[in-house]
């Protein structure tokens, strides 16, 4: 089972050379058909440009916080200006190549209702544009990068696969391209390629068993020099193919919105975790968990570093609920990449009664996030005596997460949690109780660093304390049956 890692993205410099072009959508809404032809009349009340192709593989590689520069041809005219400033915006390095007189690329889509009605496509080959532009380029920009995209669409950028391949590979730099057609030689010693399940059939034939498409992967690979194969298949996910063996990703899409520029996202994140120091396996299943993001909008979109984040802690189980100190961190740096409150609270809480719930509640409320620190077995018994706690740590853990205002439940062995108050470091700590500011175990932790202090009051008379001495009271009077009330 691969194990999710975000890789240090911030330190990954990746190449990205193919088929630039301009995602162009016209918003508008729709209340009737046209008189003149049956279809929908289309009132345009928004334009949208976005970097589409390669632009939009570098796009998503410096939305990641990794450094993405960008080798690609245009035309001279209004798109390509429009593209450049985008993607120059998003702190995306561009070396175009621009031909007079021939369009930038750009593709037009009506949208209306959340519904894609028709796309138009602006394009001409770039007849006058020689291999050698863009390789020279390329070339330039090779130095201290970390991994190379070849970007293809079948639009003419991209002359010489063969040559850029091998000016890369003889410098170390891994090379991954997005195929298009069914030639895959001129991808012939890359480091990985991705063919949708579709492409990879145009070319080895029809797989009907999981084996045969594994065989047939191996059986190109060994053809073409290449280190592994990452075939993605809709909603059955994604298969990586190499000489040692293969390892399947499910699909982890909740809603497939639009597939538009999901394929850029795979070998964006591919590229940028490898270029990160990740491995193929760690790199594909984190490539995998994006795309589900991806489909999940509309229309040609990134996948941000806190979107992927959140998505890697759900798959470790840290969204919420009981986790250990070390997952606590992860998740508390997830939320605060939200700009979310962090609040912490801690007790024994034994026997939650509605002391406890309402107090929760009230501390929930100080901020966007409720960090509940609970002491262990060992830890409730220093401190209580023995005969503590009622319930053990693991009981006790379960119900307070089920509790709504709770969202994550860890547990300590010290007799107070300054170290994880001092490891957490949350906006706003909170206590319950007859207590001073001054006497709140951490305050001056959490004072030190400019963080708020609060006291909130329990509910009159519920105590767990008293609970237990009335329970122990009833039974030695020889009651046969506790209170009702108390029975909760």
């Amino acid at each position: 089972m691969t194990t999710f890692t975000l890789p240090r993205f911030d330190k990954a410099k990746v190449l990205v050379v193919g088929d630039v072009m301009l995602d162009r959508y016209w918003h508008g809404a729709t209340s009737r058909i046209s008189p003149e032809a049956p279809v929908p009349v289309v009132r345009i009340g928004q334009v949208e440009d976005r970097p589409g192709g390669a632009g939009n593989v570098a796009l998503n590689i410096a939305a990641l916080g990794s450094a993405a520069w960008l080798v690609g041809a245009t035309g001279a005219d209004e798109e390509a200006d429009s593209l450049q400033s985008r993607l120059r915006a998003a702190g995306v390095y561009c070396d175009f190549t621009q031909i007079p007189g021939v369009p930038t690329i750009t593709k037009l889509r009506v949208i209306s209702q959340h519904q894609q009605l028709i796309r138009l496509d602006h394009e001409e080959s770039f007849e006058g544009l020689s291999g050698d532009m863009i390789e020279t380029k390329a070339v330039e920009l090779m130095k201290g990068i970390g991994a190379m995209v070849l970007s293809d669409y079948n639009k003419g950028t991209l002359k010489d696969f063969p040559r850029l391949i091998a000016l890369a590979r003889e410098r170390g730099i891994p090379v991954l391209a997005d195929p298009k057609g069914a030639d895959f030689k001129r991808y012939r010693g890359a480091t990985v390629i991705t063919p949708n399940l579709t492409e990879f059939e145009a070319v080895v034939g029809h797989c009907e068993s999981e084996h045969v498409l594994v065989e047939k992967g191996q059986q190109l690979l060994r053809e073409l020099g290449l280190e592994a194969l990452l075939i993605t298949r809709s909603e059955h996910g994604m298969t990586l193919v190499q000489a040692s063996g293969e390892q399947h990703f499910p699909a982890r899409a909740r809603e497939v919105f639009d597939v538009t520029g999901a394929g850029d996202t795979v070998i964006s994140i591919l590229s940028a975790a490898l270029a990160a120091g990740g491995s193929l396996p760690q790199a594909s299943a984190l490539a995998n968990i994006a795309a589900g993001i991806v489909v999940g909008k509309l229309g040609t979109s990134t996948v941000s570093m806190p979107e992927l984040r959140r998505e890697v802690n759900r798959e470790r189980g840290v969204e919420c609920g009981v986790v250990t100190p070390e997952q606590l961190l992860v998740a508390i740096d997830d939320a605060r990449s939200h700009g979310e409150k962090i609040v912490f609270t801690n007790g024994c809480f034994d026997i939650i009664h509605a002391g406890h719930v309402g107090y929760l509640e009230q501390a929930r409320k100080q901020g966007d996030r409720l960090v509940l620190a609970i002491n262990s077995d060992a830890s409730v018994k220093r401190l209580k005596g023995n005969g503590r706690p009622i319930n053990p740590v693991d009981r006790r853990q379960a119900v307070l997460a089920g509790l709504e205002a709770v969202d994550w439940v860890v547990s300590f062995d010290e007799d107070t949690p300054e170290a994880l108050i001092h490891q957490i470091k949350p906006e706003v700590l909170v206590k319950g109780g007859d207590y001073t500011l001054d006497e709140v175990v951490g305050a001056p932790i959490v004072k030190a660093y400019g963080g708020d202090v609060k006291v909130l009051a329990f509910l009159d008379n519920c105590s767990t304390t008293a609970i237990v001495e009335k329970i122990r009271e009833e039974r030695q009077s020889g009651a046969e049956n506790i209170q009702p009330e108390l029975a909760g």
